[in-house]
């Protein structure tokens, strides 16, 4: 049995790990439970997306913020391996707080790994929004880091002191999108999915802007394999290698599933990441790795999800 810490689990891709994980025992073919989750997470936006779980005798779940460390070293020194999700998400959120968010995304990160023994692993999730403005060469592990915002240069910090752990990984995610029990909707693809549906019309700002994209399920399908692989200090990007679109590509990708949408290309904003880059899987994908959901799969999730949340104040646009 393995003991998971996963810090932010009621977040967007947490909410959806901790679920995967636990499945992951009820298919196995022996009687041995494969995960232990401990789910660490303040509620800042007083989330509901943990009840499911609620009676597992695989799930505990432990209110709790990372800076509080005593609480965390406690917790940590009880399981096998880490999963780092809990930050401070997006430039607009960081931008606000820079002091909270340089805290929260790198020196409570730091707080963590030290909390850590010899023997214990980390993983850590991060963005590969750090490669900022990388032109038209494809960015690989190996490409110097440009971050422009708060956020970028607080996780490209928090990723420093994660490999800074012999037993650590980092996972330079692209762009997420699909369906979460926290659903979010300011993600690019899925903001720009309830936007065609919603209102069937797309206002595009920087609209040749590129970038790379993956499913959630994607997301913690990788985590999965890490957290049996172990981990010897690696960085890798993981993304849909097919999916290096700029925005009117993933426009016209939405489109085709949603025909009546209108797309109108106007100057009225910046991305305050500078995010333009064409990202390489190849690392990944050299261990056998390859994904199973394309973007064609979650825009067609996502249209599903759409009438279930379309009455429901989950203060989606700014959280």
């Amino acid at each position: 049995m393995m003991k998971v810490l996963i810090t932010g689990a009621a977040g967007y891709i947490g909410s959806k790990l901790v679920g995967y994980l636990l499945k992951a025992n009820s298919i196995s073919l022996t009687n041995d439970t494969l995960f232990e989750v401990v789910a660490y997470d303040n509620l800042m936006y007083n989330q509901t997306s943990l009840l499911q779980y609620v009676g597992n005798p695989a799930f505990r779940f432990v209110k709790g913020d990372i800076r509080d460390i005593s609480t965390l070293r406690k917790e940590i020194s009880k399981v096998d391996k880490v999963v780092h999700l809990a930050a401070w998400v997006g430039a607009p959120l960081c931008d606000g707080d820079p002091k909270a968010a340089t805290e929260i995304n790198h020196h409570a990160t730091a707080s963590i790994v030290a909390c850590l023994s010899p023997d214990q692993e980390i993983i850590y999730p991060t963005s590969n929004s750090g490669y900022g403005v990388g032109g038209e060469d494809f960015c690989t592990e190996e490409t110097p880091l440009n971050p422009i915002s708060v956020y970028g240069v607080s996780k490209v910090g928090g990723e420093e002191s994660i490999l800074s752990h012999s037993k650590s990984t980092a996972l330079r995610l692209a762009t997420v999108f699909g369906v979460s029990p926290r659903p979010r909707l300011d993600l690019l693809v899925n903001d720009f999915t309830w936007r065609a549906w919603k209102d069937k019309c797309l206002v595009l700002f920087e609209s040749h802007f590129r970038r790379n994209y993956i499913h959630i399920d994607d997301v913690c399908y990788t985590i999965k394999y890490f957290l049996r692989k172990g981990g010897t200090a690696e960085v890798y990007n993981v993304g849909l290698s097919d999916a290096n679109l700029t925005k009117k590509e993933l426009a016209l990708s939405i489109k085709k599933i949603l025909p009546r949408t209108a797309i109108i290309e106007s100057e009225i904003g910046t991305d305050p990441d500078k995010r333009d880059y064409v990202i390489s899987n190849e690392k990944l994908e050299n261990l056998g790795w390859s994904p199973s959901f394309s973007l064609e799969d979650g825009i067609n999730q996502l249209i599903e999800m759409f009438p279930m949340i379309d009455t429901v104040d989950y203060k989606l646009r700014n959280s």
